[in-house]
């Protein structure tokens, strides 16, 4: 293969509840990134309603490609390939988005590219950090992952933690719920945590002892709902931001001591975040504290790269591209894919 030539890929990305379309070159350089998001309708219900989800995808899908392909000045005959996200995600989204590829991909006679969707968070990475190359750790934090990887190189991963139970975004959610924030808790949260006190209650940080990168967030959960009954029985007024910070505070404490647990022991001197939840600014800032001090490169995309879009999936499926993996028509989604699996 020809390394000199410039790969456009076309990126599509479905797997919740933003439907995103992008024109990626070299994995790197984004030409095109347009999200169309449905929070506001699923702030309805106080979360993703699945079935909502995959209407609003069909919906929307054509309309985010061809403003994605416009934007970067492209044609579907310029593309080299096209990345779409296969799983893991909601079923009846993923679908929308794989099926979208597939009748692409065989129209136009275009290679088609499966992407792992946390394989996407982790490769976000690489669109801002030039210098960003494997190995690295990553963690990837969500409303549905929490997972510490060992990054070996493009395309090969390796899981050293993973919660067992919560994912440290759905933590938040339940969480913000319960203060009477809304959905989406982890933004809230963020932002109501300025006002608080991280020290003004303690709750507890998790730390499993068979599997030291493992997380449980469920008893930190418990614990806010636990302080909340009690002042209610007890007629007390609840500083929300205090709660809201200190939840917070446990939360990021347990993510960094994990990580950086792990790059010790992995002796790793590159560590990167991903997901959602690597948007939070309280997250980031300990992060950066706990990398200077430890003598680690820290690395972490833009806010609008850390939650889903389709960008990241395009940086994923070039390097998925180039180590020759293709997909053919019978491309499925599959709700619960795990990382490192083709």
């Amino acid at each position: 293969m020809n390394k000199e030539k410039d790969i456009d890929i076309l990126a599509i990305e479905s797997s919740c509840d933003e439907t995103a379309a992008a024109v990626v070159r070299n994995g790197r350089r984004v030409l095109s990134n347009v999200i169309s998001s449905q929070i506001d309708l699923h702030k309805l219900y106080g979360g993703v309603v699945p079935e909502i989800a995959s209407r609003k995808h069909i919906e929307k899908i054509n309309q985010v490609i061809e403003e994605a392909l416009e934007t970067a000045g492209k044609s579907l005959d310029d593309l080299d390939a096209i990345g779409v996200t296969y799983g893991p995600g909601l079923v009846g989204a993923l679908l929308v988005g794989v099926a979208e590829a597939k009748a692409i991909s065989y129209a136009k006679k275009i290679p088609l590219v499966g992407v792992h969707h946390i394989e996407g968070h982790i490769s976000a990475n690489y669109i801002e950090n030039p210098d960003l190359e494997p190995p690295f750790i990553c963690l990837v934090v969500s409303g549905g992952h929490t997972h510490l990887v060992v990054v070996r190189d493009y395309g090969k991963y390796e899981i050293i933690g993973r919660t067992r139970d919560d994912a440290a975004g759905e933590a938040f959610d339940k969480v913000a719920r319960a203060i009477g924030l809304g959905y989406p808790g982890g933004p809230k949260i963020d932002r109501l945590s300025k006002e608080g006190n991280g020290d003004a209650i303690h709750f507890p940080r998790a730390k499993i002892e068979d599997a030291p990168y493992d997380f449980s967030f469920s008893g930190v959960k418990s614990a806010v709902l636990n302080f909340l009954n009690g002042c209610q029985m007890k007629g007390e007024a609840v500083n929300r931001a205090d709660v809201a910070a200190s939840f917070q505070k446990a939360v990021c404490d347990v993510l960094v001591d994990h990580a950086m647990e792990a790059l010790g022991d992995y002796k790793m001197d590159k560590f990167a975040i991903a997901g959602g939840v690597a948007s939070n600014t309280a997250l980031r800032a300990a992060f950066e504290r706990a990398c200077e001090k430890n003598g680690v490169r820290f690395y972490h995309p833009s806010p609008v790269l850390c939650t889903d879009n389709a960008a990241m999936i395009g940086a994923a499926a070039y390097y998925e591209y180039m180590a020759g993996v293709r997909h053919g028509l019978t491309l499925n989604a599959v709700p619960n894919l795990k990382l490192g699996e083709r």
